[in-house]
């Protein structure tokens, strides 16, 4: 119980750190949707220096995007859900009620032999779950939002003097 706590309190420093780092630079939504800047680019340079600008001026605004999309993708995947939780809630069962072998009938079953038996059936759950269509599915559907957005919004005004120092 104390190494779950002892969990739970790292997770809660990463996601309170992730939070502090990433998402304090998250823009208004009002901001991040501004209709009135969507523009097409003149040609492939401005596209670039579009998307230069804005993933590094949207970039909390584009990790909420990311986490959005692994959600509902995780969320309309219900047999990767059930693999998932049948690996983990394997695993925790063994460490829990196997740590020393144990006779059945005549043989001797070991924690090695249940862990060999637990990651066969986790493999098929798996293959069937199918995680690296969910995988390629983000990674697709990130990267066509993300530089979508980042190539059609137009970078204020201000952003083309940031560079240029007042005398």
């Amino acid at each position: 119980m104390a190494q779950v706590m002892e969990y739970a309190m790292q997770l809660r420093d990463k996601v309170h750190g992730f939070r502090e780092t990433h998402l304090s630079t998250v823009r208004p939504f009002s901001e991040f949707l501004d209709y009135n800047r969507i523009g097409r680019p003149r040609d492939t340079n401005e596209a670039v220096q579009r998307i230069t600008y804005n993933t590094r001026h949207f970039f909390g605004n584009y990790a909420v995007v990311i986490v959005i999309l692994s959600l509902y993708g995780i969320l309309t995947a219900p047999l990767l859900i059930a693999a998932v939780g049948i690996l983990v809630g394997g695993f925790a069962a063994i460490n829990r009620f196997a740590p020393e072998p144990m006779q059945v009938g005549r043989h001797v079953v070991t924690q090695k032999s249940l862990y060999t038996a637990l990651g066969v059936v986790g493999i098929v759950l798996l293959w069937l779950a199918n995680p690296f269509a969910l995988i390629f599915w983000l990674v697709g559907s990130s990267l066509v939002l993300i530089l979508g957005h980042a190539a059609f919004i137009e970078p204020p005004v201000s952003s083309e003097y940031a560079g240029v120092e007042t005398v």
